[in-house]
């Protein structure tokens, strides 16, 4: 399979490290990423003032300090919170300002995250479809939620769209979707819908049919979270690029 699409391994969240003072999906982590050669994965939330966000988790407990939901904060108050153990006080960032620090100068693989009503999935989609109309770097999007990958592309995003996916197996993990969706989740038949491009595959769920299927057929997959280069060995015979955290990888891993 071709690594033309991703010639690079995918720095998840940027090239993070707490000790270091690294944050997530923090200016710091994608400069690091930039310096280091590697991709860059980062995750777009919304705020309430419809305003995208980059950053990863739908709280800001774990990661600002602080009680609330990212769709109940302004922008304003989200990207002047400093991120917990930053070294270089570095809040998150609005998608602008992120697009303007990264100029170019990286791969992007930008997860849409799955937002809680219909208005808020087409309100992220619209605003990150325009946002990056006037983006010249190199840029693929994608998400869990098959409606995000199709509202993008209806608010004129051309590029590369890819589907995240997982074995759907836990249903205690899914509850909020019901067991038709897990199937057509797990086996990837909204494609007459979606039409992804490539697939961001769980480590664990890379040989599953429909991701041996696709892949067969031309579609890249990235292998997520590998964490070791065991875990980057160990996916390479079924992926075409790797989503690392927390080691060094080789030049080309997959």
């Amino acid at each position: 399979m071709t690594q033309a699409m991703f010639p690079n391994p995918v720095a998840h969240r940027g090239l993070h490290d707490r000790a270091e003072g690294y944050i997530e999906n923090s200016a710091s982590a994608f400069e690091a990423a930039i310096v280091g050669g590697f991709a860059i994965e980062c995750d777009l939330q919304l705020t309430s003032d419809g305003v995208p966000v980059v950053f990863h988790d739908d709280d800001m407990k774990r990661l600002l300090g602080t009680d609330g939901l990212v769709a109940d904060t302004t922008a304003a108050e989200i990207t002047t919170s400093p991120l917990l153990g930053s070294a270089a006080g570095d809040c998150p960032q609005r998608f602008v300002d992120f697009l303007s620090q990264i100029g170019g100068r990286a791969l992007l693989q930008i997860e849409l995250k799955h937002q809680r009503d219909v208005a808020g999935t087409q309100l992220l989609a619209r605003s990150a479809a325009e946002a990056l109309k006037s983006y010249n770097g190199p840029v693929t999007v994608e998400s869990f939620d098959p409606h995000l990958l199709t509202a993008i592309r209806q608010f004129g995003f051309t590029g590369l769209r890819g589907i995240i996916t997982y074995d759907y197996a836990d249903s205690d993990q899914n509850s909020h979707l019901t067991d038709d969706q897990r199937f057509t989740l797990r086996h990837l038949l909204h494609w007459h819908e979606t039409q992804f491009d490539f697939i961001s595959c769980d480590k664990n769920a890379l040989q599953l049919p429909a991701i041996t299927f696709w892949r067969a057929l031309g579609k890249p997959v990235t292998a997520w979270t590998i964490r070791s280069q065991a875990e980057a060995d160990a996916a390479a015979p079924f992926a075409d690029q790797i989503v690392f955290e927390g080691f060094a990888p080789a030049a080309k891993s997959a």
